[in-house]
């Protein structure tokens, strides 16, 4: 096969995502968000147990717009310059194919802990 060969053998899954780039995916699933209320809102849907820094926020939002998961956003509130995003239809079809491969993941370990158990 020459590595050009696109055939279904060829083709890799999709690596996981990074824990903060799938909360930032989720938070933006709901709506379009600026970067404090992402960090906000992330926090929040992980009860607490995710906190993203500026530093981790910014960069994974310039490879996201980079593969083109999310996009820039104009809103009305343009009092201090932010910056929102939203997420486009790529982003929320990997962010569907993550939540699948977690949910997987999670079958799998309950048959086993199941079957451990018996």
């Amino acid at each position: 096969m020459s590595r050009h060969d696109m055939s279904r053998d060829n083709i890799r899954p999709p690596r996981p995502l990074s824990e903060p780039v799938f909360w930032i995916l989720l938070s933006l699933a709901g709506e379009p968000r600026h970067g404090y209320a992402l960090m906000k809102d992330v926090a929040s849907l992980s009860e607490g147990r995710v906190r993203i820094t500026t530093g981790t926020l910014y960069g994974a939002l310039a490879r996201l717009l980079e593969d083109r998961w999310i996009e820039r956003f104009e809103t009305r509130d343009t009092a201090r310059d932010k910056q929102a995003y939203r997420l486009t239809p790529a982003g929320r079809a990997r962010l569907r194919d993550e939540t699948e491969r977690l949910r997987d993941i999670a079958r799998l370990a309950a048959a086993r802990l199941k079957a451990r158990a018996t």
